[in-house]
């Protein structure tokens, strides 16, 4: 046991085969990390050039047309630094003039603030709403980008992908860091989805994916020819130019690709994305069922449709220190259920994603009411 933490043991029947519940990094199934092992001599410490690292980009962007059910036309990019990288590229390559923002949680304001901060940009068009909830966007004529948030990780709000505008009157740009394969979404109702492998992609971080309709591969050519400024590692053109050879302008973590393809193809392989859709509702049902029965436990987000299906946050009574409670987890195995650190709520949050297994997530909530009854 960890000596900052009660002494506290959880009975085996009540812990879960694999611990991990964060939110980012996520758990890695171990299936994945034995094709990566298997894999290793001829693939890690080669070329990010060559067939090896470039046949695994290739199946990839595949592999997401499919998952996705893209449309054709639109085109899977990659690029280094992550999803919080991307929204550089964003207000670089997509952003034209002025945007609008949808803010309700720190990434959704970490964006808006970048994009306040961009002196080549007007300011933006906020749109707020209190943690827990969010907002939705409103039809602007004065905007070209509509920037929203598929799943609120701070928080664990999520919302439905839709245009406020016809297509041609602005970009839909949609942060889908935690969403992305755990939850559904219509590609009709976006320009560029992106997101980052460590979640839901069970991977590690340190790369972007973008999914690009047609008119944003429009707009990225129009800001280019205006003259714009734009730094090569931040130039989403440069990205589009390589990943049509199936690479990435600077060389990527070859592990995290590797890692991602094979979890993208063991979903397909599944059942597609609503298999991945459903066993994330399985999961965080189970949290949600068991916080609205518990004396000491409440859904942190009130409105049902506004509950993550992948991100669950659990409030608990006041007459209960949480942190107390992932300490114990922690000690015993069960590890990343901290709540999000500038929330500031005596809450847990437990990430779902699709290799949580749903039987975990039960007896997760056991192991919660033991450790919570030996600390009362």
């Amino acid at each position: 046991m960890s000596s900052s933490s009660p002494d506290i043991t959880i009975p085996a029947d009540l812990r879960p085969s694999d611990g991990r519940f964060g939110s980012g990094p996520s758990k890695v199934r171990a299936d994945a990390m034995a094709a990566l092992v298997a894999a290793a001599p001829t693939y890690l410490g080669t070329s990010h050039r060559q067939s090896p690292v470039k046949s695994v980009v290739g199946r990839l962007r595949a592999g997401m047309g499919e998952l996705f059910a893209l449309p054709e036309g639109f085109e899977v990019v990659f690029g280094n630094g992550g999803a919080a990288y991307f929204w550089d590229v964003a207000l670089f390559s997509l952003i034209e003039r002025r945007s609008q923002h949808l803010s309700f949680g720190n990434f959704s304001e970490s964006f808006t603030t970048m994009v306040a901060n961009a002196a080549h940009l007007d300011s933006p068009d906020v749109i707020e709403s209190p943690a827990g909830t969010h907002p939705e966007a409103k039809p602007n004529p004065d905007v070209d980008a509509y920037a929203l948030t598929h799943n609120e990780t701070s928080t664990g709000v999520a919302m439905e992908v839709l245009r406020p505008a016809p297509a041609e009157e602005g970009l839909v740009l949609v942060d889908a860091t935690s969403a992305a394969g755990g939850m559904r979404v219509d590609p009709g109702q976006f320009d560029v989805y992106y997101f980052s492998p460590q979640k839901g992609f069970g991977s590690d971080g340190g790369l972007w994916i973008a999914l690009c309709s047609p008119a944003a591969l429009a707009r990225v050519d129009k800001i280019k020819a205006t003259g714009r400024w734009i730094p090569e590692s931040l130039s989403l053109a440069t990205a589009i130019e390589n990943a049509r050879l199936n690479q990435t302008y600077n060389t990527p973590g070859l592990a995290t690709l590797f890692l991602m393809c094979d979890q993208l193809e063991w979903i397909l392989a599944n059942g597609g994305l609503e298999w991945a859709a459903s066993r994330c509702e399985t999961s965080t049902n189970i949290l949600y069922g068991w916080a609205e029965k518990s004396d000491f436990a409440t859904p942190f987000v009130a409105d049902h449709a506004a509950r993550s299906p992948v991100v669950a946050t659990i409030d608990l009574d006041d007459s209960i220190d949480a942190k107390a409670v992932t300490k114990v987890l922690r000690a015993n195995g069960i590890v990343d259920t901290e709540p999000y650190r500038r929330l500031g709520r005596n809450q847990l949050r437990v990430a779902v994603y699709p290799s949580v297994e749903p039987d975990d997530v039960a007896l997760l909530t056991g192991a919660i009411d033991h450790v919570v009854s030996a600390l009362s």
